[in-house]
């Protein structure tokens, strides 16, 4: 296929951002950028988002350069504590995040329509998978499933699991919270996370951001359940 101008205009959109925030940081306001520079990144929050490209956690929040420590993965999932001496991207954040850099919280944002968690719900379905990375790593968010479909143990079982994969399928926040719920649970296998939330340093938290509305749900530290934030 040709070369064509149209093919240009996302990297020269990308490259006049860049622009834009040298203006903004550099040029106006060059204290700020020289502390970073100079005292390094103090962020106090370690955010852990989607790679979805509508959920982008520093445009969501506003934060400013330095304020936020991101770590982004499909489905925004915590795989639990498992130093087995392979590549663990996300484990590395989270150690690098809470040991190194001292964080006070952890945030798990997840969010709605979420494609990361319909793969998952085509998986658990059975239905036929060409991936080879996506499918192993939504599968740590496998549990968040079981207590929505039940094993099937008879052909009557089976026709309610599969209507209850199609519902899911078409309404599936209730998976994409579950899901946050899992990943923050795995967050505490984590020793040096378990740690410093029993020291009491450290706050785990568990957010949803619905993609239609606009609004945010938290979980509630004391009934565990997902409320929408005011």
């Amino acid at each position: 296929m040709p070369h064509t101008r149209d093919q240009d205009v996302p990297i020269r959109q990308l490259l006049a951002g860049m622009k834009g925030f040298r203006a903004r940081y550099y040029e106006r306001r060059p204290d700020s950028m020289r502390q970073l520079v100079e005292q390094g990144q103090k962020p106090k929050i370690l955010m852990i988002g989607c790679s979805d490209s509508r959920v982008d956690p520093a445009l969501l929040t506003e934060a400013e350069p330095g304020e936020m420590f991101v770590v982004r993965n499909v489905a925004n999932l915590v795989p639990p504590y498992q130093p087995d001496g392979s590549y663990h991207g996300t484990s590395a954040a989270i150690e690098y995040a809470v040991r190194v850099l001292q964080v006070s919280h952890v945030i798990v944002l997840g969010h709605a329509l979420c494609g990361g968690i319909q793969g998952l719900i085509r998986l658990r379905k059975g239905e036929p998978d060409q991936n080879d990375f996506v499918s192993p790593w939504v599968s740590i968010a496998s549990a968040a499933l079981d207590p929505y479909i039940p094993p099937a143990q008879g052909d009557t079982d089976e026709e309610r699991r599969k209507a209850e994969f199609e519902r899911l399928q078409q309404k599936p926040d209730v998976i994409e919270r579950a899901a946050v719920r899992t990943s923050v649970d795995n967050l505490m296998t984590f020793p040096f996370v378990r740690e410093r939330v029993e020291a009491g340093t450290l706050e785990l938290h568990g957010w949803w951001f619905d993609l239609d509305s606009g609004d945010l749900w938290a979980i509630n530290s004391q009934t565990k359940m997902f409320e929408p934030v005011d």
